[in-house]
């Protein structure tokens, strides 16, 4: 079942990162630096308005949706969520129209900050589609609309900063645009099957209580991750914030991009795993997660780090390109740490239901680095930012390995981790010694290659997963089915 899901997730998998690389590549290009500064910073900032106010919606809605079906509520599951979706949208729509008219913001400023407004609100909608889709193990019809959304927005977006003069705003109204068509899609659907019950007040309590320290705890981690750029621009200037955002999003991006797809596609199994089965059951597809996430993860953040001044020329715009280049090895060790924690670690508090306890966590973390940043950037600039999130993560993972333990004993592949760092360190000396031929995309292609061959054969070696045995029953069963016919 593990594979199929992932499988189906794939989509969104391989969307996630054409879409993550090519907003660098094209944004870097044909936005100037202090442009592509001001549209992260008002895509930060609406990131976390949304994780604030909607995202408890969004987990009550994935975490309750097994429970609903198997009751025969799930109609009354859908309109909760449905209404308190519209009950939300409708008061903030108006207090940011009147805000955009009220506050004194420059017009190219305001303008992002309007189409970012139409984004969040859109983008809430959809996430309730798509949850709803996840937790109903309805991958394909979940990869289908996402990828549409993450495809379409870039598209859209590029296109509308090319040939209109939206500038910092273009890539947010491409945003906006597939949300609403993608919302527009899938809208319907749900609305017939929420008609057949109504919302009970008892069912909005329980929301509540499991989303909201979510979203308490999310909000904090949504400053551990993107906190910094504000006080970058305080201090060094939109131009400063372009560059850090530039080689953040290399990094983070790519890593965020393989731990939502291995997060996507187990969560939900290991959700129905203790719903259904008990306890043993989730801990059984639990280890087969933990296992997984360090076969892919640990290559992938080596392999960012090694790579990163070669990647920073191809994809990165030139005036962008050495700055970011310098802080990509740092935010790929946070990336790590932050993608085992949130997708992995993070699944005792959603198990166990005792999300205050992660919102704890978070909030400490995420205060500990705007203090961090605040006292580095002055002195050591992007660098001080990145160390600051370093450490912070790292306090963050080791509070969540030791505490989450005390509420749902998530195991620890001491063996399979120690496969997968072995294999990351002889993948790491074959990049780093790999020949260089001079062409930033030959060159790229040679250290890719050299690890991967590298990396496989040793895991290979000492049967990483399990994957001589894989390949033994697969071949097995292949002669079999040929002798058999």
């Amino acid at each position: 079942m593990l594979n199929r899901h992932l499988l189906a997730y794939l989509p969104v998998y391989l969307a996630q990162a054409l879409v993550g690389f090519g907003s660098v590549v094209v944004f870097t290009r044909i936005l100037s630096p202090d442009a592509y500064g001001q549209y992260m910073l008002v895509l930060t900032g609406s990131a976390l308005i949304s994780t604030l106010i909607f995202t408890w919606l969004d987990a009550a809605v994935a975490r309750y949706h097994a429970r609903a079906a198997s009751r025969g509520r799930l109609g009354g599951h859908l309109f909760t969520a449905l209404t308190l979706f519209g009950m939300i949208a409708a008061p903030l729509l108006v207090l940011g129209v009147i805000l955009l008219f009220v506050l004194d913001l420059g017009p190219s400023l305001k303008t992002a900050c309007a189409y970012a407004l139409a984004y969040m609100l859109l983008r809430a909608g959809v996430m309730i589609a798509l949850e709803t889709r996840r937790a109903a193990g309805e991958a394909w019809r979940y990869s289908f609309l996402e990828t549409f959304s993450l495809a379409g927005g870039f598209a859209f977006g590029a296109a509308l900063t090319l040939f209109t003069d939206l500038g910092s705003a273009g890539p947010l109204a491409g945003l906006a645009l597939a949300s609403g068509l993608a919302l527009v899609f899938d809208l319907p659907a749900m609305a017939r099957k929420a008609r057949k019950d109504r919302a009970h007040r008892a069912r909005v309590t329980a929301f509540f209580a499991y989303g909201g320290p979510i979203a308490f705890s999310l909000i904090f981690e949504q400053l551990l991750t993107s906190g910094d750029r504000f006080l970058i621009a305080a201090y060094l200037g939109e131009a400063a914030t372009g560059a850090y955002s530039a080689g953040y999003a290399l990094a983070d991006r790519s890593l965020s991009i393989i731990f939502l797809w291995l997060g996507m596609t187990t969560g939900p199994l290991l959700i129905a795993a203790l719903e259904h089965e008990g306890r043993d059951a989730a801990r059984k597809v639990a280890r087969q997660t933990g296992a997984l996430m360090g076969a892919i993860g640990f290559p992938a953040a080596a392999g960012l780090a090694l790579v990163s001044p070669d990647l920073a020329r191809l994809m990165i715009g030139e005036d962008l390109a050495a700055t970011a280049a310098s802080i990509v090895p740092l935010i790929a060790l946070s990336g790590l740490m932050n993608g085992v924690m949130t997708h992995y670690f993070h699944t005792a508090y959603t198990l166990g239901r005792r999300t205050g306890s992660m919102a704890f966590i978070m909030t400490g973390s995420a205060v500990l680095n705007l203090v961090l940043n605040a006292a580095l950037i002055p002195f050591l600039g992007l660098h001080g930012a990145a160390w600051a999130t370093v450490a912070a993560y790292g306090v963050a993972l080791i509070a969540c390995v030791f505490h989450g333990r005390t509420i749902f004993p998530m195991p620890i592949p001491v063996v399979e981790w120690s496969k997968a760092g072995l294999a990351t360190a002889g993948m790491s000396a074959g990049v780093l010694f790999a020949p260089s031929v001079g062409p930033v995309l030959i060159d790229l292609g040679l250290q890719i290659g050299a690890g991967v061959i590298i990396y496989v054969t040793i895991m290979l070696a000492l049967d990483g997963l399990g994957a001589r045995g894989w390949i033994k029953d697969k071949l097995t069963a292949r002669l079999e089915r040929r002798a058999a016919a």
